[in-house]
């Protein structure tokens, strides 16, 4: 089921404009002029109530609404979203008030006039990062559970590969040390699962477990995001203000996407890790820290080295123990415990008895998922969605995946199977991508978003299978 959006803003020839934006990127959008009316419907929309409308996923707020007008007071209820991603939207191009909606729990800042784009990136980033950080608690209590029942963890770790079975041990082995750990493999594979499985069975375990998106907090920001600062720091700085660094004292701090940290960040966040202290913004007071650090990205980075993109002694302090993940069509044998997982999960969430198809999870065996567990979970959930009885079809898929992409992956049907298992695989990756590319006139951002994989990971594919 697609993902329900709200907008909270008074200007409604914006609202008519930006839900047609969005509903044409499939989302569904309701809007409120007012912040009163927002907060109503949302707290009405996510309430525990039995009765209650479907939840809203992600909300996009104006600053300067009625009665007041007044962006101080909209930034003191933000709070009042529970947790759901919160983009705020202002005519205001101020980093005061950037800095204030992203303490007070925004997800990110943009200015009008919004560019469609930009914002529908903006909006699939917030919802990724949102249902990641669902899974990860899911999966903690399935975890809890399963380690009560038979004293065996599997870290949330879902499948029976070699490669999950050695990263089982490795948690296991490495948990208790104060080792730095780099995490490193395609988007949608469990890195940040893996760092709060570390941080779980360490002796930090009691506390905070931080997590940075490096890419997902802009530049000119995430100093001051890491570090903090002090009141008079900058314009804006009216009080002082603790960074993530001093937060995650004492625990653990998570750089996830570390790739995409600006070199001249690299350099201070090398600092830190070589002398264990660092000043906050505007301050002369040294601070000291004793955090342990889990590094993740989904680039190359001893490639990014060599272009210069990545200085080689921060990647020598960060990597200390490496942990690669691996993409789903590199352990196929993972697939079919992934589908009964999350399909038990969905009938657990929503009182159901659903079942899948032998024809169906054969479907879902001989897909490539360039976009991994996350793309696999979020059409399996949709194929459940739309579900007319207790079992998913091959209909439901036909249904969202359109009748090419249920021929691409019928094997049984096209006599692809005769092929070995890789020159599958390649052969569809490649159908796959030249689809996308077909379909957004080659446009590879676009295309990289509807696959599910990064813009760097959609190049690579290009170049690997000579598509240019």
């Amino acid at each position: 089921m697609s993902a329900r959006i709200l907008i909270v803003d008074d200007e409604v020839a914006f609202c008519e404009l930006c839900s047609l934006w969005l509903q044409q990127a499939g989302y569904q959008v309701e809007t409120c002029f007012s912040l009163p009316d927002g907060l109503e419907k949302f707290q009405q929309a996510n309430s525990s109530a039995d009765n209650n409308p479907m939840p809203f996923d992600l909300v996009i707020h104006d600053l300067a609404l009625p009665p007041s007008f007044r962006p101080e007071d909209t930034l003191e209820q933000l709070h009042l979203y529970q947790g759901i991603p919160v983009l705020v939207l202002t005519g205001h191009d101020d980093r005061a008030l950037a800095i204030k909606a992203i303490e007070q729990g925004a997800w990110d800042f943009i200015s009008k006039p919004a560019d469609p784009d930009l914002l529908r990136i903006i909006i699939a980033r917030a919802l990724d990062k949102h249902s990641l950080l669902k899974q990860v608690s899911n999966l903690e209590l399935k975890l809890e559970q399963t380690s009560q029942l038979n004293d065996v963890p599997n870290f949330g770790l879902i499948g029976n590969s070699p490669a999950i079975q050695n990263t089982r041990e490795l948690i296991q082995r490495i948990s208790a040390t104060q080792v730095p750990v780099f995490i490193q493999g395609p988007s949608g594979t469990g890195k940040e699962i893996i760092a709060n499985a570390i941080h779980q069975g360490s002796d930090r375990n009691k506390q905070p477990f931080i997590s940075v998106h490096c890419g997902a907090i802009p530049a000119d920001l995430l100093e001051s995001e890491l570090f903090g600062y002090i009141k008079g720091a900058f314009t804006g700085a009216e009080k002082d203000r603790k960074g993530l660094l001093a937060t995650a004292d004492g625990g653990t701090l998570f750089l996830d996407e570390i790739g995409e940290m600006p070199l001249a960040m690299q350099v201070k966040l090398l600092r830190v890790l070589q002398e264990g202290n660092y000043y906050p913004l505007g301050s002369r007071q040294l601070e000291n820290i004793d955090i342990r650090l889990i590094s993740a990205t989904n680039r190359n980075v001893p490639a990014e080295v060599q272009l210069g993109n990545f200085r080689e002694d921060l990647y020598y302090r960060i990597k200390g123990l490496t942990i690669s993940t691996t993409s789903l069509s590199e352990r196929k044998e993972d697939i079919t415990p992934l589908v009964n997982h999350f399909i038990e999960r969905y009938n657990h969430k929503h009182n159901n008895k659903l079942t899948i198809h032998p024809k169906a999870c054969a479907w879902f065996l001989n897909t490539p998922w360039p976009g991994n567990v996350r793309e696999l979970k979020n059409t399996l959930e949709s194929a459940a969605a739309i579900c007319l009885k207790n079992e998913i079809t091959l209909q439901e898929i036909l249904l969202i995946q359109g009748e090419d992409s249920l021929q691409t992956h019928t094997l049984s049907d096209s006599g692809v199977t005769d092929l070995p298992l890789e020159e599958q695989v390649k052969a569809l990756e490649i159908k796959l991508i030249k689809r996308a590319l077909s379909q957004h006139q080659d446009n590879k951002t676009h295309s990289a978003q509807a696959l599910g994989i990064t813009r760097q990971g959609l190049i690579n594919k290009i170049k690997r299978y000579d598509l240019s």
